[in-house]
């Protein structure tokens, strides 16, 4: 098992520094981190790949879609810049040496287009399997993420990210699933955990006010047991939304302070995390 911990949760703007980030997390026991992409230039990329190495981490990236890069648009210009915007991130997550992007990759997060889901979903996996070949060629696995009623239309449970995934046909392509949004959508956790089955290349864990895990009340037994039932020995990365008023959540709506302290909540969830999967293989 790996344990990593997205990098927004000390991150107030994408532009800024993350070296002090970085070496924090690695002070405080994380195998890895997880970049977003937004605000990357090539001399960015090769710094922190560099620093990343120094401080003997591994990375994973994560991305999403803006309504000029609607990868589900009907309009075939639109899909065209969508694809070119992901060969650009399959691209980019190699050249800071990673292995794996994840996200709300198939449509905008926060769009909503009722009556035509259907037709969405079919363009949304032709997109992403002419991805295929860059997929290859870059080792890079991508993982679709399964979100809330309240952040997509398309793909909100685990079932529907794992119908996507095959429909791309590309073995390169899996899913991302993670607990604040499981927590509302899934009827039964463990079951929708082995639909995923060998297809779940990443889990965010993440309490259901999007705090610590283990502080709340997010059913994580359940949670780990239907990880071991699928024998899932991958990432285990903690995305933290936690600060009230700062750039990087406020499309999310966090309009408290759900912990006071960032490192603090980084130190008690990795605990947590190392303490209830000691047993994974």
């Amino acid at each position: 098992m790996k344990y990593g911990v997205h990098l927004a949760l000390w991150t107030d703007d994408w532009s800024n520094d993350m070296d002090e980030h970085i070496k924090l997390a690695a002070h405080l026991g994380f195998d890895g981190i997880e970049i977003s992409l937004l605000g990357m230039t090539d001399h960015k990329i090769k710094n922190l790949r560099t620093l990343i190495q120094d401080q003997e981490l591994e990375v994973t990236c994560t991305t999403g879609l803006s309504k000029e890069h609607d990868l589900a648009s009907a309009d075939s210009n639109i899909r065209s810049k969508s694809i070119e915007y992901l060969h650009w991130a399959v691209e980019t997550t190699a050249g800071l040496g990673s292995n794996l992007l994840s996200g709300v990759l198939y449509s905008p997060w926060g769009y909503f287009a009722p009556g035509q889901k259907a037709e969405r979903i079919v363009r949304a996996a032709e997109g992403l399997s002419s991805l295929h070949q860059s997929l290859v060629n870059h080792e890079v696995v991508l993982g679709l993420e399964a979100i809330n009623r309240f952040e997509t239309d398309l793909i909100n449970t685990a079932a529907e990210a794992t119908n996507l995934a095959h429909m791309t046909g590309s073995e390169n392509i899996g899913v991302l699933l993670d607990a604040f949004h499981m927590n509302m959508e899934e009827k039964d956790i463990p079951t929708a955990l082995k639909t995923v089955g060998s297809m779940l290349v990443h889990f965010h864990c993440v309490e259901n006010d999007r705090g610590i895990p283990g502080s709340g009340h997010t059913p994580w037994n359940s949670i780990f047991d239907g990880l071991r039932s699928i024998n899932y020995n991958g990432w285990l990365t903690m995305e933290m939304f936690i600060k009230a008023n700062v750039p990087v959540s406020e499309d999310l709506n966090i309009w408290r302070d759900i912990e006071p302290n960032p490192t603090d909540a980084a130190r008690r969830g990795l605990a947590f995390l190392r303490e209830n999967t000691s047993d994974f293989g």
